[in-house]
């Protein structure tokens, strides 16, 4: 909190200039600052949004030429959604800077339902829940009068404090088995980026500073490289250009199999969206009410669908990216659609996204820890703007976050479960949200007293 704090009065219009902030997200820096400020939410969130389609192409089996099409399916929705949800079109996208990304949530699902039914029928399945996304929105952001800042704020802090340690296996490596599995020279790296972004913040004049994440990045990849820890080997590999086409995994099928637990996989998503458009409209200082949540939530729909034409997981707001805006104070939602067509040019540049995907864990992992550890501030931000002294709301916040942590602990605790619960509860954000959801209507809404918390 004193690092927000501090960045906001040191630097309340870095980025809007003399142009105040409400205005900010409507207003199209320079090209020559565009470019860079989209470039840095794409380095941001590329190695998030693969990871989901590498881990479900290894999970059924596909081969190394098949999973490359998965993931660049999936960066391409990624771009059309971003450009969707920033700029939008008709009723569909909430005009704010958020990037659009695949769900780790749907990735055990997907790799069930793709050894059991096929790939055709997991995309048949993401493309019936994005549909039903988009049809239910009006009367799903019905339900934000029961979100008061005790349950949004606390579903934002489990947002980011349950992504969190994934950033561990950034740092350390994907193989606890390797030797060099939590180096000491990948450990201090990324301190050093940790401290570099740190430095940033405190000693670099606001121009700069709003491109913090992206010198980091960059500067700590420059350092990894004597190191030994940079493998940019598969690039000459990629082939320059590529094409992605709809159901190249054949036309999709639907059996109810498949349909119901994406269906459960796309309510947490919903309610994840929720979490990071009302984190975002604080951070920008826009008021978010249930047409917007609408809007955010349609676009969330037809992302989803779009995965499902072009073989992608679904599609939902991506919280890393939320920590960034926070961090830079870059809110102009041109700046992330213009993020949004860098993906879209990387899906058609395989050689492009293989390079990008190379950037060094402890580099990612570093960043990762300053922007997720971030959302997880502004959801206690959020949550202080609720009455604390109140027993009631103390409990409300502590069980949440017991239902949110307990997976981080234990990915496998609820495994013996039947598969609907478990997919819910095995998600620390969706068994933390909907805790949170409930107890506030047992607590505070049904003893008759504002449900504001």
């Amino acid at each position: 909190m004193t690092f927000l704090s501090f960045r906001k009065k040191r630097n309340k219009s870095a980025t809007a200039g003399d142009i105040p902030i409400k205005d900010a997200v409507d207003t199209a820096p320079r090209l020559l600052h565009m470019i860079p400020l989209g470039l840095q939410h794409v380095l941001v969130a590329y190695s998030g949004m693969i990871t989901t389609s590498l881990l479900i192409g290894v999970g059924v089996g596909l081969s190394t030429e098949q999973i490359a099409v998965l993931v660049s399916a999936n960066v391409l929705v990624c771009g059309i959604a971003t450009v969707l949800q920033t700029l939008g079109l008709f009723n569909i996208g909430v005009r704010l800077p958020i990037v659009m990304g695949s769900t780790f949530t749907a990735i055990s699902p997907a790799i069930v339902i793709g050894n059991d039914a096929g790939l055709p029928a997991v995309f048949g399945a993401t493309l019936v829940a994005g549909a039903l996304t988009w049809l239910v929105a009006p009367w799903f952001s019905k339900l934000m009068r029961f979100f008061p800042p005790i349950v949004t704020g606390t579903i934002i802090a489990i947002i980011g404090f349950s992504i969190l340690p994934s950033t561990a296996n950034l740092i350390a490596g994907p193989d606890p088995a390797a030797a060099d599995y939590g180096s000491a020279t990948g450990l201090l790296l990324a301190l050093f980026t940790i401290v570099l972004v740190i430095g940033l913040e405190r000693f670099a004049p606001p121009a700069v500073g709003r491109f913090a994440i992206l010198i980091a990045l960059g500067v700590g990849t420059l350092v990894a490289i004597p190191l030994g820890l940079t493998d940019f080997s598969g690039v000459k590999d990629a082939d320059l250009v590529g094409f992605v086409r709809p159901f190249e995994f054949g036309l999709p099928t639907f059996p109810i199999a498949a349909i119901i637990p994406m269906l459960i996989v796309q309510l947490v998503n919903m309610v994840e969206s929720v979490g990071d458009t009302l984190a975002i409209g604080q951070i920008v200082n826009r008021k978010i009410g249930p047409n917007e949540v609408a809007r955010a939530l349609r676009a969330d729909g037809a992302g989803t669908v779009l995965a499902g034409v072009f073989g992608s997981p679904s599609i939902v707001t991506f919280g890393n990216n939320v920590g960034l805006v926070t961090i830079t104070k870059v809110m102009s939602r041109f700046v992330v659609a213009t993020a949004g067509i860098f993906l879209i040019i990387i899906s058609l540049l395989p050689k492009l996204g293989t390079f990008v995907a190379s950037l060094p864990g402890p580099v990612l992992g570093g960043v990762g820890v300053v922007m997720l550890g971030t959302v997880g501030a502004i959801g206690i931000k959020i949550i202080g703007q609720a009455d604390l002294t109140d027993g009631r709301n103390l409990l409300i916040v502590a069980v949440s976050f017991g239902f949110g942590l307990l997976p981080v602990g234990a990915p496998q605790l609820y495994q013996h479960l039947p598969g609907a619960l478990n997919i819910v509860l095995t998600s620390g954000i969706a068994a933390g949200g909907i805790a949170a959801f409930l107890l506030n209507l047992l607590l505070n809404v049904r003893r008759g007293r504002d449900v504001n918390g």
